[in-house]
């Protein structure tokens, strides 16, 4: 993967992994499974999320990342990426852990999906109940 100065942390949401690698020496990139951002992310909402972390820092143009993600959908994607890039940012300076923990970017959102039960169609939803 990368050079070894790169920080490397892991960040989860739902059954999404995103691995995450972030340079120093950053010209503001980010490349995701060996696109760029803007291209693995096609809405704009998913592209936001991915730099939210940085942009709490305002450290946009300082860090480059390069992540390896997989599982889950793009929003659960984009989600792990914003872990993981928080992580990796306080790797490099433990400084800025007040900030991403104010911000909520370092808990892991562990709400998965509910298991459909036996004798129902989903997971809460009943079927049809007929009186009569």
């Amino acid at each position: 993967m990368p050079e070894t100065t790169a920080r490397y942390a892991t960040g989860k949401r739902k059954t999404a992994i995103a691995r995450v690698w972030l340079s120093a020496d950053g010209d503001g990139s980010i490349t995701v499974n060996g696109k760029p951002v803007d291209e693995y992310f096609e809405r704009a909402t998913a592209r936001m999320v991915v730099r939210q972390s940085l942009e709490a820092l305002e450290l946009n143009d300082k860090f480059s990342a390069v992540a390896t993600v997989s599982g889950g959908g793009h929003s659960a994607q984009a989600e792990a990426m914003r872990h993981g890039i928080a992580r990796a940012l306080i790797a490099d300076d433990p400084e800025r852990r007040g900030v991403l923990k104010k911000a909520g970017f370092l808990t892991r959102d562990d709400r998965q999906k509910e298991r459909k039960k036996y004798g129902q169609p989903g997971a809460r939803k009943r079927f049809q109940y007929s009186k009569r």
